[in-house]
């Protein structure tokens, strides 16, 4: 028997406050991380390859927990299971912080990664609950908030903290909030269903464990071990293949308490949205990879001032998410998602025309708050659009099968923009390589005038990784523009009473 746990009033309040206190603390952890990044191979004496573990830990963890939150809200009610979720990422952030060594840190990201996984599609699922249905598309602007401007925040905050303290802070810094919203939310939350004793699918968890984290271990190792000439590749691609197509026949014949309720693909609205979700990941999170390593890196940005360029896409986003929210609400959600798609594609390209060796802060302006506005019409259109034709015992199986697709979108996105810079970038400096000889006059002024060959030879260094995180953020532009069309195949949301 399913509740009605509309919220009103103070009790409302709360319990919004209590699950965005959650949802910022979860989504700004994607983004800080990486600023630290360099500074925590630094310190423990890592390697670059080595530091990527950092990252990519927590990022497959919490991909195996997505797709199973609602399995796990079911088996322990979903107000112990979120509290639980909460305090354990809590917990895992401290141990972040303290560890002193490379494997007591990505071990604890693990630890991370499994309670921080289910909190975002859970929190969604809480807030599309605590509005009644009139309201959906005001709740899911509230998300929104926290699903965008996490990520958005994340750079500048992660900045600040690494130059002004160092880089145990950007663990620590989740203590409050996770404090705050645990005692907000068993104070007043409750649960829609109770819990139901049901038997553990063992095998098909063991199938989607092994087969997720091979997918993400493929991402995450390929360019750098040349895809499959690498044994170690191959091999993992493999099983991942077949444990996937094991875990789907698995959970729709072979048993009767799927880990994975993969009926929910049924649903045209939820399937339609799952790969409208890959392409919004790959746009939203690829974007948010390249332009740090780019500012950081041949442009020579500190960190504190790469991580301000995110400011100006997070302030369109505050502004427009709430006008998105009402627009959606009384025009068909799928134009509105279109016109995202499209505005994405504009920011991006007009990206791409800024970034050059000599790109100042403000160059960039125009186009990131041009891509903050696409993220502000991309993220509650797309929520409304899905939520919108699910019933509420379908909803957090919907909202967990969109995480995952955003997630699993911006890990595909970052592997497949790793090989277009590297692959770009050897390109660039062959071709440049080819002009710099002493018959050119710019170049026999330029040695002529105290120049050496090994100046030169970081010009074109540099002057090919600008040229090729240029070409990564076209790409990105192109997926945009590309996905505009995919809205189609998602039906009208249902009018909410």
């Amino acid at each position: 028997m399913r509740r009605d746990v509309t919220e009103h009033g103070l009790r409302r309040t709360l319990v919004v406050a209590g699950v965005m206190a959650a949802a910022l603390m979860q989504t700004l952890d994607i983004t800080i991380t990486n600023v630290a990044l360099p500074t925590i191979q630094g310190n423990l004496g890592a390697s670059a390859d080595e530091g990527t573990w950092v990252v990519t830990a927590y990022t497959i963890a919490a991909i195996i927990v997505i797709p199973i939150t609602p399995w796990l809200q079911d088996r322990f009610g979903r107000k112990r299971y979120f509290a639980a979720s909460i305090v354990g990422f809590t917990l895992a952030s401290i141990g972040c912080g303290i560890s002193d060594t490379l494997q007591a840190l990505i071990f604890m990201r693990v630890v991370q990664g499994i309670f921080g996984g289910g909190i975002l599609a859970t929190s969604q699922a809480i807030l599309r609950d605590t509005f009644p249905p009139r309201q959906l598309g005001r709740s899911q602007a509230i998300f929104a908030l926290g699903a965008i401007l996490g990520p958005a925040l994340g750079p500048p905050i992660g900045g600040w903290l690494v130059d002004n303290f160092n880089w145990n802070w950007v663990f620590f810094i989740n203590i409050v909030p996770g404090t705050i919203a645990t005692i907000l939310l068993l104070m007043i939350l409750r649960d829609p269903t109770d819990p139901r004793a049901t038997r553990i699918d063992f095998v098909g968890l063991a199938l989607l464990t092994v087969a997720l984290s091979m997918m993400q271990y493929v991402l995450t190792e390929g360019e750098r071990n040349y895809w499959f000439a690498s044994t170690g590749i191959t091999l993992a691609s493999i099983l991942c293949v077949a444990t996937l197509a094991s875990f789907i026949y698995w959970e729709l014949h072979m048993t009767d308490v799927p880990v994975v309720d993969l009926s929910i693909f049924k649903n045209r609205g939820v399937a339609s949205g799952f790969v409208l979700a890959l392409a919004l990941g790959a746009v939203v999170f690829g974007s948010t990879y390249v332009l740090p390593q780019l500012t950081q890196g041949p442009l020579g940005f500190t960190p504190t001032l790469s991580g301000q360029l995110f400011i100006l896409r997070a302030i369109p986003i505050a502004a427009l998410t709430p006008f998105a929210a009402r627009v959606s609400g009384r025009i068909d959600a799928r134009w509105v998602l279109a016109a995202g798609f499209l505005l994405m594609a504009w920011g991006l390209w007009l990206q791409v025309g800024v970034t050059t060796s000599t790109s100042g802060f403000w160059s960039f302006a125009v186009p990131l708050a041009t891509v903050g506005a696409a993220s502000a019409l991309l993220f509650v259109p797309l929520s409304i659009a899905v939520l919108g034709n699910t019933t509420p015992s379908e909803g957090p199986k919907a909202a967990a099968m969109v995480n995952l697709g955003v997630q699993l979108g911006g890990s595909i996105a970052v592997a497949l923009l790793d090989v277009v810079v590297d692959r770009r970038e050897s390109m660039h400096s062959q071709i440049l390589a080819a002009y710099q000889n002493i018959g050119r006059q710019p170049i026999a002024q330029f040695l002529q005038h105290g120049g050496t060959v090994t100046q030169l030879s970081n010009i074109v260094r540099s002057q090919s990784a600008v040229l090729a995180f240029a070409d990564a953020t076209f790409v990105m532009a192109l997926v945009a523009l590309f996905c505009t069309p995919l809205v189609l195949l998602m039906r009208r949301p249902r009018p909410q009473q």
